[in-house]
């Protein structure tokens, strides 16, 4: 299992992401990921199972965790449970970052009446859009940021963390440059130079960092693509190696069948037989 990079993009009308969290109908698993966004996980009702750094947190209502830039995370809800997630870009607290990073502690107590307040207050807000709830929302904003800031922030971070979070932020780069040109001919070579590393140092970091190599990562990310276009067109198989980046039609099925245990062929197949039987 590898650890994916999640590119968080915030809400159309909101410097900020902010919405429930998807597992909420419970038997529900978010796999080992980072981003370059600050969380807050805040549980309303039931309890959710969340790991940072494989370190274990349960969190049962009126509870929150709090989750760093490029802080590895996975989470297990095998409950139903209404949870608010609020994702805030890192860039939006540069004006109180003392050293290279804005970093928080994880609380020893997960329940915070200030935070959980201004987070329902803020969901709310945003759902009703009543007369002027912009101006309502980044007055909640603000007074949530000013909480962390003067309760949780950390004033001193270790080198090793400051490294890790350095070369997470690289990988972060190189990572939206190869979904951005998967269809392109991405060797490693050719990355490692256009990002001025050596193609050791390039291949290492993906190892430690993502724990997968370079060339597995971008058949993951093609395959992911292809994947949507399988599903979502009638291209022929070859049309949608070639349009995502994979030499043939061989070298897209042999992935493919790693990835989901069929070829596309017959993945197809099944999937138009669902859509058959769902209409009957």
């Amino acid at each position: 299992m590898y650890f994916k990079h999640e590119l968080v993009i915030p809400n159309d009308d909101l410097p900020y992401k902010l919405f429930v969290f998807e597992g909420k109908e419970g038997n529900y698993n978010v796999a080992k990921h980072w981003h370059r966004s600050i969380e807050i996980f805040l549980v309303l009702e039931g309890e959710i199972e969340f790991f940072i750094n494989s370190t274990p947190h349960t969190l049962v209502q009126g509870e929150f965790i709090l989750v760093n830039s490029n802080e590895i995370h996975s989470i297990n809800a095998p409950l139903p449970n209404y949870t608010l997630v609020l994702q805030i870009p890192h860039h939006l607290l540069e004006a109180y970052r003392e050293s290279e990073y804005v970093l928080f502690k994880t609380p020893t107590n997960n329940k915070d009446e200030a935070i959980k307040s201004l987070i329902e207050s803020l969901y709310y807000i945003y759902s009703e859009k009543s007369y002027g709830y912009e101006l309502e929302l980044k007055s909640y904003f603000y007074k949530l940021l000013h909480v962390l800031i003067t309760k949780y922030k950390l004033e001193e971070v270790d080198s090793d963390t400051l490294k890790r979070n350095k070369n997470l932020d690289k990988l972060s780069e190189i990572i939206n440059y190869i979904k951005r040109n998967y269809k392109e001919d991405l060797t490693l070579e050719g990355v490692a130079e256009k990002f001025a590393f050596s193609p050791t140092y390039l291949s290492r970091i993906f190892q430690k960092y993502a724990s997968i190599n370079y060339k597995s990562y971008l058949l993951n990310v093609r395959v992911e693509f292809a994947y949507k276009e399988l599903c979502n067109t009638e291209a022929t198989i070859g049309e949608i190696a070639i349009n995502n980046g994979f030499p043939d039609s061989r070298s897209f099925s042999k992935t493919f069948y790693k990835r989901y245990g069929l070829l596309p062929s017959d993945y197809r197949k099944e999937m138009k037989k669902r859509q058959k039987s769902a209409i009957h």
